[in-house]
């Protein structure tokens, strides 16, 4: 007889964006007539860039050529990729990353879920909440959270860290100590931050408690503040305590492509049960080889063009188009008389719901009423609860028309 995975049977509910999906699926199908505008999932709308496009032709060009043909690349990347990532996301910003500890993959949401293989079933998780589900999920599946609490809307071995309104959305230390401190900045799904001091206060908690944090970075190139950090080892003694994740998706919209990084320090250290040293660097380096096979030689090469000065220059361009959707929306919601966050170091906009209204009775009368798309903020942890996400990830014409509609109704 064969048996299953019992752990996947704790999952509450359907994936939240699949539940979003059916809903819309359902009204569209009812409504032929209405057009919906999506605002909800975080994918995005603009073009790959020139600069890309042509570098990764070229690629592909290469690979129908006996002398350019390349098999199988090397499982943590090309090092002419890995180069341009640490000479452009660290050296540039003070920072010394070795080529080694950067691992190419197929995307940050991939390597956040894949973390968990190598840390103890013991290890006690953090997460802020609200916060990106697959954080939890994948340590539900790992069997690692324990038992589901229906009424609380938690499980018993998570500690959840509320990042809300009214703490300004800076998470305090937990009472219990966790080993693993998951830390998504600019956060997903609230779009607010926090500045170097903050950030700061978490390594030394980390580092005081031996605990580990897992550093989603994946929207750092939205930050437009001076005093926000784009990545973690900006911050002193970070290389000791952090794993950090990043991706090319949100950046140069390579959601449909697939190609991010991780990085693992050599100075990081996990422990086992007889409290001895061992290198994380070590561990992740042996799974990472064991069950990844690498990002396509013409996928590597089109990550390269971000780093070249006409790509730069072009990805800029993309990321203002949205940031400027993304104060269309804040503006405009404030203007309704909503409460909003978010919106200036990040895609995404957090607002209160109406007075007694739950996330998914929002999001209904936003579909029916507006024909809008948004994200339930209690998909995101209880403490979403009553609030919504928007991105800003829409074409400029559909963002200025979904507000119009919001305002309307």
């Amino acid at each position: 007889m064969i048996q299953v995975n019992e752990n996947f049977l704790a999952l509450q509910d359907s994936y939240l964006f699949s539940t979003i999906a059916k809903k819309v699926a359902e009204f569209t199908a009812q409504n032929p007539d209405k057009k919906v505008i999506k605002l909800g999932i975080g994918d995005v709308t603009r073009p790959i860039v020139p600069a890309v496009v042509e570098a990764m032709k070229k690629a592909i060009d290469e690979q129908g050529k006996p002398e350019t043909f390349r098999g199988y690349g090397p499982e943590q990347g090309y090092e002419f990729l890995r180069e341009k990532i640490a000479t452009f996301d660290y050296q540039k910003r003070g920072v010394e990353i070795a080529l080694d500890e950067i691992f190419v993959s197929d995307g940050a949401k991939c390597d956040c879920g894949n973390i968990v293989d190598i840390f103890g079933m013991d290890n006690i998780v953090a997460i802020t909440d609200p916060v990106y589900p697959v954080y939890l999920d994948t340590n539900v599946m790992a069997g690692r959270a324990g038992q589901y609490n229906q009424e609380k809307g938690t499980y018993e071995n998570i500690i959840y860290m509320p990042a809300t309104a009214e703490n300004g959305f800076v998470p305090d230390f937990p009472e219990k100590t966790p080993d693993m401190i998951y830390l998504c900045l600019p956060n997903n799904p609230t779009g607010t931050t926090l500045t170097k001091t903050e950030l700061k206060k978490w390594v030394d908690y980390a580092k005081k408690n031996q605990a580990i944090i897992l550093f989603d970075a994946a929207y750092e190139a939205f930050i437009s503040q001076s005093d926000v950090p784009h990545t973690i080892y900006e911050i002193e003694g970070a290389k000791e305590v952090a794993i950090e994740f990043k991706s090319f998706s949100k950046t140069a919209g390579f959601t449909g492509i697939r190609c991010a990084y991780t990085v693992v320090p050599k100075e990081l250290k996990g422990y086992t049960k007889l409290g001895e040293e061992v290198a994380i660097h070590s561990l992740w380096n042996r799974r990472h080889g064991t069950k990844f096979n690498g990002v396509s030689y013409p996928v590597q090469r089109a990550a390269e063009a971000v780093y070249s000065e006409e790509g730069q220059k072009q990805i800029k361009e993309n990321i203002s188009y949205y940031m400027e959707n993304a104060k269309v929306i804040k503006e405009g919601l404030k203007e309704a008389g909503y409460t909003v966050f978010g919106g200036v170091n990040a895609p995404y906009i957090w607002l209160k719901c109406p007075e007694g209204m739950t996330s998914w009775e929002f999001f209904d009368k936003l579909l029916k009423e507006a024909n809008v798309v948004g994200t339930p903020g209690v998909g995101f942890g209880p403490s979403g609860e009553g609030y919504f996400r928007l991105t800003a990830f829409g074409t400029k014409e559909n963002t200025v028309e979904a507000i119009r509609r919001i305002q309307k109704i």
